[in-house]
């Protein structure tokens, strides 16, 4: 690899913001923020929104669409159409 042209790959904690789970990981991301990880390390800190943990369809609370039921609500709203 050529040197001084790839950014700092380095050690990151991501947390998740809305479940308070937190990770380590690597990544050339970077952060103001700080937080002192099980080992002793300081690493940087990355909020997340969505991760695994809380993510609907990862926790099993996402909705099935029923697309039967969508298609006959079109008919019912539309009406069927003949084909030409």
């Amino acid at each position: 690899m050529k040197t001084g042209i790839h950014p700092d790959y380095h050690p990151v904690v991501f947390k998740d913001s809305s479940t308070g789970d937190s990770f380590l990981t690597r990544s050339t991301i970077t952060s103001d923020k700080t937080i002192e990880w099980s080992d002793g390390n300081t690493y940087p800190l990355v909020m997340v929104d969505i991760s695994s943990w809380s993510h609907p369809f990862w926790t099993g609370t996402q909705r099935i669409m029923d697309s039967a039921g969508q298609v006959e609500k079109f008919h019912r709203r539309y009406g069927k159409r003949g084909t030409r």
